[in-house]
């Protein structure tokens, strides 16, 4: 059976965000003073061929913790859904 997977990766809240520091400058340039606590992280989004949802979260997981994540720098988490 095929599954979605949709990955959230965000930088750890105590790391510093650059991009992020340079999007909430911007917004504030644009009068947006209101906007706060910008942080910037990837979003993956794939497809999964697996016997079962459990087998599925195990290989999602398993990417996530040995390539698609910095996980010094980075938290992730993810959903799974059937395709």
């Amino acid at each position: 059976m095929k599954y979605i997977a949709e990955i959230n990766i965000m930088t750890r809240s105590e790391i510093l965000d650059p991009q992020g520091k340079a999007v909430k400058l911007g917004l504030h340039n644009l009068q947006m003073d209101t906007i706060d606590n910008v942080r910037i992280g990837k979003h993956i989004r794939l497809e999964v061929e697996a016997e079962s949802q459990e087998k599925a979260k195990e290989t999602v997981d398993t990417a996530c913790r040995q390539l698609l994540a910095n996980l010094i720098m980075e938290e992730y988490s993810f959903e799974l859904q059937p395709a």
